[in-house]
C-alpha cells in the first residue's frame, strides 16, 4: 500500500482517539463533578510527562548533545507564547460580560491542535522511511495520546464548556493530526529537519499550561486526602508517559 495512504489511514485512527472522553456523557453531573479535578491532575502530569519525556529528548537526539542551546531557546519561547496568549485571553474575558469560560480551555485547545499536527508529521515521516516504522510510530503516538485526551476533555468540562461540546472540540484539535500527515508526505518529511524548533515549542506549551493553570487548580484543594489523591493521580499521568517512552524504545 502507498505511504500515503497509510499516512491517512493512522492519522484518521489517531484522531477518533479523541472520543475515549465519551464515557463522561454517561456519568451523572455529580459523579462527574468529583471526577474533574482528578482528571485535571491526570492532564497535568500526562503534559508535564510529555514534555520532559518526549517531547525535549526527541529534540536534543536530533540536534545532538553538544548543542543543547536552540532546544531550550524554543521551550521558552513557547512558554512565553502561551504565556502572552492567555494574558490576551483573560483581557479579552474581562471585557466580556459573560466568565463562564476560564482560559486554560482555550490554551489547551490550540496546545493540543499545535501538538497533534506535529505528530502527524512524525507519522507521516516515518512511513516515507518504511511501513514498518510507521506503525510502530502510530502505536508509539497514540498510547500516549489516550491519558492526555482523557485529561484534555476533563480540562475543557472543568474549564466551562458543556460536556458534548468538549468532545466535538476535543475531536476537531486531534484532527489536526489528519493535516499533518497530509503536509508531512507532500513536504517529503523535510519539514522535520526543523525539530528544534517544533518540539521544543510544543513542549513549552505544555510546560506552561501545566504549571501555570492546571497545577495551581489542584493544589487550591485544602483537604489533605483529597489533596495526596490529585498529587498521585497528577504521578500517574507522569508514569504512563514515561511507559509510553519505554515501550516506544523496546519497540524500535
Amino acid at each position: 500500500m502507498d505511504p500515503f495512504l497509510w499516512t491517512v489511514i493512522a492519522t484518521v485512527g489517531m484522531s477518533l482517539t479523541a472520543w475515549v472522553g465519551v464515557f463522561g456523557l454517561f456519568l451523572s453531573e455529580s459523579l462527574l463533578d468529583r471526577l474533574l479535578l482528578a482528571l485535571v491532575a491526570l492532564a497535568a502530569g500526562s503534559l508535564v510527562g510529555g514534555a520532559f519525556l518526549h517531547l525535549l529528548p526527541e529534540a536534543i537526539a536530533e540536534t545532538g548533545a553538544e548543542d543543547t542551546l536552540p532546544v531550550f531557546i524554543f521551550l521558552i519561547a513557547g512558554f512565553c507564547t502561551f504565556y502572552v496568549l492567555e494574558g490576551f485571553l483573560n483581557w479579552h474575558h474581562h471585557h466580556e460580560t459573560t466568565h463562564e469560560r476560564k482560559a486554560v480551555s482555550y490554551l489547551v485547545l490550540v496546545s493540543d491542535a499545535i501538538h497533534n499536527f506535529i505528530d502527524g508529521l512524525v507519522i507521516a515521516a516515518a512511513f516515507l522511511s518504511g511501513i514498518p516504522l510507521g506503525l510502530v510510530t502510530t502505536l508509539a503516538i497514540g498510547l500516549h495520546e489516550v491519558p492526555q485526551e482523557i485529561g484534555d476533555f476533563g480540562v475543557l468540562v472543568y474549564g466551562g464548556f458543556e460536556r458534548k461540546r468538549a468532545l466535538v472540540l476535543n475531536f476537531l484539535t486531534q484532527a489536526t493530526v489528519i493535516l499533518g500527515g497530509v503536509v508531512g508526505h507532500l513536504l517529503g518529511g523535510r519539514f522535520l529537519n526543523y525539530p528544534v524548533v517544533l518540539l521544543p515549542f510544543a513542549a513549552g506549551n505544555f510546560v506552561y499550561i501545566a504549571s501555570s493553570d492546571l497545577i495551581p487548580e489542584i493544589k487550591a484543594e485544602t483537604e489533605p486526602m483529597r489533596s495526596l489523591l490529585y498529587f498521585l493521580v497528577f504521578l500517574v499521568g507522569i508514569v504512563l508517559m514515561l511507559g509510553v517512552r519505554l515501550l516506544r524504545e523496546t519497540l524500535a
